[in-house]
């Protein structure tokens, strides 16, 4: 595994590996963990659509149905899951959907950790490959990882866990040490901005009025500072502000993350489930 490529062949796969795949021109990767005899246990929201938008972009970005790359080729061994939801098991080929196959880096260094992008790698440990297993098979066997979320919880959080056994174990606190939800958040908020304009996120404010320009806009004016070069002190001040927050939300360096048993894990992200539904009803 390279410094900026972490592909690898099926040949180098063992059993305990947290692997992912690019989807749409690496816009985004889907995680799980190796099992072993062509398996993989992953975390899906099921219908294929991991955004959950309910606008166009569920097409743009269709990232999880286990196809083979192809709607009609339904896999001989795994059938159609392409509605199915939560922990699933499928072969490695219907995990992968047509994409290469790439090896998730633990115990990385800061430096090294800055230097790849998000949801690559982590500064935190692996544990051994058999507690690996056996927490995706409990889940796998519980559908215990609760609701799927783009930002919060999703399959990366779940292949995290399944590899480190850490949780964050808090109602008020999100889920997420996803380094893909935690690199868009560390950029300002701007992509997240763009899914709450696309659906992705109900609005929290009542200005109903405002139009999709102005908040394109201000979404463009918030990336231009990480793109376009200008003032240097400015510029080294903001990817300083960048990077910080990278490795503050990194699972390996958080505060509020803790060693969690798979048994505890289902039970309280059942009572947190039950906690949120209560507070929506009411």
């Amino acid at each position: 595994m390279g410094l900026f490529s972490h592909k690898i062949s099926r040949d180098d796969l063992k059993p305990g590996d947290h692997i992912y795949s690019w989807r749409n021109v690496y816009i985004y990767s889907h995680h799980g963990i190796y099992v072993g005899d062509e398996k993989v246990i992953h975390f899906t929201r099921g219908g294929g659509l991991e955004f959950g938008t309910g606008t166009v972009l569920d097409k743009i970005i269709d990232i999880s149905i286990p196809n083979h790359g192809r709607r009609d080729n339904k896999c001989l061994d795994c059938g159609d899951q392409s509605n199915l939801g939560g922990v699933i098991s499928s072969c490695l080929d219907c995990f992968l959907a047509g994409g290469n196959l790439y090896l998730f880096e633990y115990s990385a260094s800061p430096s090294i950790f800055l230097a790849k992008r998000g949801g690559t790698c982590t500064v935190a440990s692996s544990d051994p490959c058999d507690e690996v297993i056996s927490r995706a098979k409990f889940l796998l066997l519980q559908n215990g990882f609760g609701e799927y979320d783009l930002l919060d919880n999703n399959c990366e959080d779940f292949a995290i866990y399944c590899s480190t056994g850490l949780f964050v174990l808090s109602v008020a606190t999100k889920f997420g040490c996803s380094g893909q939800a935690n690199s868009l958040s560390a950029a300002g908020g701007v992509v997240a901005l763009t899914l709450k304009v696309l659906g992705v996120k109900k609005k929290s404010s009542g200005h109903e009025d405002d139009s999709v320009v102005s908040v394109v806009n201000q979404v463009i004016s918030s990336t231009v500072k990480y793109v376009v070069p200008g003032i240097g002190g400015m510029a080294l001040a903001e990817y300083g502000n960048y990077c910080i927050g990278r490795l503050f939300y990194d699972i390996g360096v958080r505060k509020d993350a803790c060693k969690v048993s798979v048994e505890e894990l289902v039970a309280f992200v059942g009572a947190k489930q039950s906690i949120l539904e209560n507070k929506k009803s009411s």
